[in-house]
């Protein structure tokens, strides 16, 4: 049976505004030796799948600099220090990304982002019948433009290529799993 691995010591390496970087040290229940980890910590993030009363998408096209690619994705973010609710943040950030807004918003779920080396959770937000209602307020580190995809083409735009966002496809199959009815 796996268990958790005894932590002996954890040590601050590194604070990067977005996310701060500790080494733990900690002892294999296997071998009993230690070994020392590096694990990114950074506060949750939100996907939102938003949905117009015509069933299209509401996407958004950036440029990611870590992959130095433009990216055809869902709104989402990085969930404010001082924000609790997912669904809530998943609110602010579709308003504040596309102007967008709707009703009915509700947690479709969450998955550990990499829980090989990042401690946080990235939630899926649904918000049903969008419409555009407010001017975008981008944060001084946002260029994006808003796309409407209809929602019968985004499997085939995922198994295309074009989105490519592992996270961003994670929320698109929790959208999917409750169009089956499984969630």
């Amino acid at each position: 049976m796996i268990t958790p691995w005894k932590k002996v010591s954890s040590k601050s390496v590194g604070d990067f505004r977005i996310f701060k970087i500790r080494s733990d040290i900690c002892v294999n229940p296997r071998t009993g030796k230690e070994h020392d980890f590096y694990v990114l910590d950074t506060v949750g993030w939100v996907n939102v799948i938003a949905v117009t009363p015509d069933q299209q998408l509401v996407m958004v096209e950036q440029y990611r600099h870590g992959s130095n690619t433009v990216e055809l994705e869902i709104p989402g973010g990085m969930m404010d220090p001082d924000e609790t609710d997912p669904v809530a943040t998943a609110v602010r950030e579709l308003r504040e990304e596309t102007g967008y807004a709707g009703e009915n918003a509700r947690l479709l779920g969450q998955v550990h982002s990499n829980p090989a080396i990042l401690s946080n959770v990235t939630y899926t937000v649904m918000i049903e019948n969008c419409r555009l209602q407010h001017d975008v307020e981008f944060d001084h580190g946002e260029d994006l433009e808003t796309h409407l995809m209809p929602v019968a083409e985004i499997p085939k735009l995922v198994a295309n290529g074009k989105i490519g966002h592992s996270l961003v496809v994670v929320a698109l199959y929790h959208f999917d799993l409750w169009q089956r009815g499984l969630k």
